[in-house]
C-alpha cells in the first residue's frame, strides 16, 4: 500500500530537520537549492536514477522530486540561509586564529 504523499510544507520540514541534524546535509542542500532550476532538475534526475538502481526507498525518491520544485527549493534555501553555530569539534568549523 503506497504511503501518503507529503505536502510541500511537510517536505520542507522533513528536509530541513535532516539538515539540522547533520551539517554535511545542510551544506549539500544549500548547494543544491542554489542551482538554477534546469541544472538542479537535471542533477536530481541523475541522483534519482542512481538511487533507483540501488533500490532506494520511495520516500527518498519523493524527496528528490520535491527538491526539483522551485517553491520547495526556495523555502529550503530561506530556512537554511542562516546556518546555526557549528557544534564544537565540527569538522566544518575553521580553526581559531
Amino acid at each position: 500500500m503506497p504511503g501518503a504523499t507529503l505536502t510541500p510544507d511537510e517536505y520542507v520540514d522533513a528536509i530541513v530537520q535532516a539538515a539540522e541534524r547533520d551539517a554535511s546535509i545542510a551544506r549539500v542542500l544549500r548547494e543544491i537549492v542554489s542551482l538554477e532550476t534546469a541544472v538542479r532538475s537535471s542533477a536530481l534526475d541523475l541522483v534519482a536514477a542512481h538511487l533507483r538502481v540501488h533500490s532506494a526507498a520511495g520516500d527518498i525518491i519523493d524527496c528528490i522530486h520535491a527538491l526539483k520544485r522551485d517553491a520547495v527549493a526556495q523555502r529550503i534555501a530561506e530556512r537554511l540561509a542562516a546556518p546555526s553555530a557549528p557544534a564544537p569539534g565540527d569538522p566544518t568549523t575553521p580553526p581559531p586564529g
